[in-house]
Formats: C-alpha cells, structure tokens, sequence
C-alpha cells in the first residue's frame, strides 16, 4: 500500500460508516438507526484514509474474552485492489493477536466472492460446522 494512505486505528464515525456502507451496497441491510451505538461497542476499529477522505474500514466485535467476529470490511469501489483490505485485515490481525487469549473464537461473514481474499489469513469453512444466521425483522427472526 502506497504511503499516500494512512492506517488510523480507531472506529469510523457514524458518517464515515455510513459513507463507506452505502458505496458497497450495504444501505439496505444496515440499520442506521442503531449503527452509532453499535460501532460504540466495537472492541476495535481502523479505518484507511486517503488526504480527508476515510476510504476504508474494518472493526471487530464480540464478548472480548471468548468470541470475535471481524465486522465490516468495506473499502470504497474506486481504491479495491490496491492493497487496502490486506492492510485493514493486518491490523486486525495485529489486535486479535495481542488481545485475544488463547482458543479464541474469531469468526467472520465473506461477502460472496470474497472468500478467497479470508483464506489468505487462515479463515476458512470447517468440516462438521456449518455457518448460520438470521435477521430480525419487526421483532421477528427470518
């Protein structure tokens, strides 16, 4: 990654989160209502910026001590492929390490088609579990 980006280990704003979210086409399953307490709740956060503008961002979330999920990896359209994931993931990396006891649980959501970038930092699908979700919708889980 070129020095013209600077690494700045620290949670988005609400407008940078919001800025970045809706440029990868995240605006519809986001509720913004709730995101500012959210991203107050990260363990931790970095964002990638470019002169003024946050072009990039990553944070983990979790209970702090058993579970951590990597969350919201966005890098804006125009600056993908150009080493801003690697360099976002690397810093994730650097605080799980430092901060996560030993068995940690570290787990994550690949957007489709990104999976291979995950497998590069040894996240990968695991034979006899299987990845699950549901989303809540009007007090309600579908």
């Amino acid at each position: 990654m070129s020095k013209e980006y600077k690494t700045i280990k620290r949670k988005p704003t609400i407008a940078e989160y919001k800025n970045l979210c809706n440029a990868v086409g995240w605006t519809e399953f986001i509720n913004f209502d709730v995101a500012e307490e959210s991203l107050d709740q990260s363990l931790f956060g970095v964002v990638i910026q470019h002169e003024d503008e946050v072009i990039g961002m990553g944070r983990v979330v979790g209970d702090g001590k058993i579970y951590f999920y990597i969350q919201d990896i966005a890098v804006m359209p125009e600056y993908q492929n150009k080493g801003i994931g690697k360099t976002i993931m690397e810093a994730i990396l650097e605080y799980l390490i430092g901060n996560a006891p030993e068995k940690s649980f570290v787990g994550l959501f690949a957007s489709k088609g990104k999976e291979s970038f995950y497998k590069k930092y040894g996240f990968n699908k695991h034979d006899g579990m299987t990845g699950m979700f549901g989303v809540v919708h009007r007090r309600e889980i579908k």
